[in-house]
């Protein structure tokens, strides 16, 4: 695991993981010993001020149109309360990539960042949600101009970044829905699909070639550089592991995903992480919006 900072990476072989506190799920590998799934609650959450909100939103608009970046991911921690402990939500959320860090946090995310098979690379942007229960979700969703700039905008630079590693990039699937059950309902998102060829023996510098692609530019925005200096000015602390990326390498095949869907803890407080992408066309009460919905715990 690497924090979205990359001053804390976390690196451990399979057998000395659990000893460390670390509990992982990635579509089924996991290490986690065998539990009964605990029944979940809904989480309480006390929402982000809209004045905390709005100034942090103000700062970002502003680089937007000095020209800093024409798309940036602006994210808080939100203070939550909850029934259930942080082990029993990994063991109760159902979710393809799952992470518990003993008295730390825990995480449930539905994106990919990298998968390597072979020697074909693949990554799975995800961008733009929908409550699902919406009169004509899919169609408000994959009709919205701003959505589509931001989805748009993602798969470019993520096509970008395999290019610096990978040969033969392209986009295989463009903006496909999928369906997201949650305590709170479910919601629609979209993603695309991006492959590319690695070259012969990549194994052997596999952490080097991981490394060239963070952070995450699904958490970040574009252009990158100058993004993430406009989400340190605009935010009110440092990432940490939120916004990261983890996985699990078995010296051939590699899979990975962005860690989001977070929540951390803090002393005997709890923390809910989450975001969404800002760009001109976004309206300070819509983005707000989306950023308290994605606080949730996926269901089956």
């Amino acid at each position: 695991m690497v924090d979205y900072e990359q001053q804390k990476p976390l690196l451990y072989r399979f057998d000395e993981a659990a000893q460390k506190g670390l509990l992982f799920n990635v579509k089924g590998s996991t290490n986690a010993p065998e539990k009964e799934r605990p029944t979940l609650a809904k989480l309480k959450k006390t929402p982000l001020s809209f004045q905390v909100y709005k100034k942090a939103f103000e700062k970002v608009t502003h680089g937007l149109y000095r020209g800093d970046s024409f798309l940036t991911n602006l994210t808080f921690a939100s203070p939550i309360s909850l029934q259930n402990s942080l082990e029993e939500l990994f063991y109760g959320v159902n979710a393809p990539y799952k992470l518990y860090l003993k008295d730390q946090l825990v995480l449930f995310s539905p994106e990919c960042f990298i998968t390597i098979e072979g020697n074909e690379i693949a990554s799975y942007p995800m961008k733009g949600t929908i409550d699902a229960s919406l009169p004509n979700a899919k169609e408000k969703l994959t009709q919205n101009h701003k959505e589509l700039l931001e989805h748009n905008t993602i798969v470019d630079l993520i096509r970008n970044d395999l290019s610096q590693i990978a040969k033969q990039v392209e986009v295989k699937q463009f903006r496909y829905l999928e369906t997201i059950a949650t305590t709170q309902g479910k919601l629609l998102q979209s993603s695309s699909e991006i492959k590319g060829i690695l070259p012969p023996n990549w194994e052997t510098k596999a952490g080097e070639l991981f490394l060239k692609l963070l952070p995450a530019g699904s958490i970040t925005g574009a252009p990158k550089l100058k993004t993430c200096a406009l989400i340190e000015q605009a935010e009110d602390g440092p990432r940490g592991y939120y916004c990261g990326v983890f996985g699990i390498f078995d010296g051939q095949r590699l899979e990975s995903a962005v860690n989001i869907r977070y929540i951390e803890k803090k002393g005997n407080h709890y923390y809910y992480r989450s975001g969404g992408g800002i760009t001109h066309l976004s309206q300070l009460e819509e983005e707000y919006e989306e950023l308290l919905k994605k606080i949730y715990i996926p269901t089956v």
